[in-house]
């Protein structure tokens, strides 16, 4: 599962990435500095698994991951190839929601493409040329489903009618995760792997003195968010990369407390984004390891253990789970046990965030 940080050239995406990763991409201040995708994994924050370490003293603690591609930037005119357009709309179409980064703070001294901070035309320019790419597709699309249909084939004829619809519904310049579709249309669309399909998260690149509150170009950002429903964060990208280079712990959270913040930025940046793929944690905890598992959304309890190994899926027997809050308040898997709220739980079991899960399974 990938998350792909997208803007116009010069928005902070290089900065931002160098401090969500451990990849250092080149960052400039010119136009095209990242030309090939940067690819990093990002360790997710988790209170829960600092927690259960302290509880249970492992020999190895492993944190969740979730992986950030960092896409070139994109100008007017990429639907036709200009720029770098076609590599940046293969790119963006391999990743599974997006990070949209709007620049929305004001210097002289770092160009922009437009001439002006303006982060609704920003958006607005990326939202066309994705747009114009998915009306290409669905355009394709429906010509190929419209041959079909004279043979008389049932399904092609009810996608000729989903596919007219929808390429009306983009030329009237709206994104393809506001379409309305029944269970048989979100196939077809999932498979057609649209652009302006993907879940986003707006994330208002501001300067230090706006990254408590924000500012106006946020305030702009964050009514036009909340039509689209999605999401809208503000961090003041050069300011965490400065919060980056600090070496220990308590450096960082002397900075963030000058600034007023509790948390760095990147830290929601990666939780953000973590939701924003649907995804979840489930752990392990052992004196070996204690370990979170990243997991979809409604994973089942034999889906969860699959993540760890296909055996473990296949021969799934049960699961004893023991929820987050259960073992926090009582200190020990003992402990849990002897208060009797440690639960068995079997195939149709649907994991939820946080669970502490031991399987037992038979190959």
């Amino acid at each position: 599962m990938k998350c792909g940080i997208v803007g116009l050239p010069n928005v902070g995406k290089s900065t931002l990435f160098n401090c969500l990763s451990s990849a250092k991409a080149q960052a400039a201040n010119y136009p095209f500095c990242t030309i090939e995708p940067n690819v990093g994994q990002v360790t997710v924050p988790d209170h829960r698994l600092e927690r259960l370490a302290e509880l249970v003293n492992p020999a190895k603690v492993q944190a969740a991951n979730v992986e950030i591609v960092d896409i070139a930037g994109l100008v007017r005119g990429a639907s036709k190839g200009e720029g770098l357009g076609n590599q940046f709309l293969g790119n963006i179409r391999e990743t599974n929601a997006i990070i949209h980064v709007l620049r929305c703070f004001e210097n002289e001294n770092v160009t922009h493409v437009d001439g002006s901070v303006d982060p609704i035309r920003d958006k607005e320019t990326i939202d066309i040329e994705l747009q114009l790419k998915d009306l290409e597709t669905a355009e394709k699309r429906l010509e190929k489903a419209k041959k079909m249909a004279k043979s008389g084939e049932k399904e092609a004829k009810l996608n000729v009618e989903t596919l007219e619809r929808l390429v009306n519904f983009l030329m009237e310049g709206k994104n393809v995760r506001g379409f309305d579709r029944n269970d048989r249309e979100a196939g077809l669309l999932k498979e057609m792997q649209l652009l302006t399909d993907k879940p986003v998260l707006y994330l208002c690149n501001v300067d230090e003195s706006s990254a408590k509150e924000g500012n106006a170009h946020v305030e702009r950002v964050r009514v036009m968010a909340k039509e689209e429903n999605a999401g809208c964060l503000h961090i003041a990208v050069s300011t965490e990369s400065d919060i980056a280079e600090l070496e220990t712990y308590e450096e960082k959270q002397l900075f963030l407390e000058e600034l007023g913040l509790e948390d760095a930025g990147v830290n929601r940046v990666i939780r953000a984004a973590y939701d924003l793929l649907q995804l979840q944690t489930y752990f392990t905890a052992g004196e070996k390891e204690v370990r979170a598992w990243t997991i979809k959304r409604d994973f089942t309890a034999p889906q969860a253990a699959g993540v760890i190994h296909t055996d473990f899926e296949k021969g799934f027997i049960r699961a004893e789970v023991i929820s987050y809050a259960d073992y926090d308040n009582l200190g020990s898997e003992n402990a849990v046990k002897e208060a009797g709220k440690m639960r068995v739980e079997g195939k149709e079991y649907v994991v939820q965030d946080g669970d502490i899960m031991h399987f037992r399974f038979n190959v």
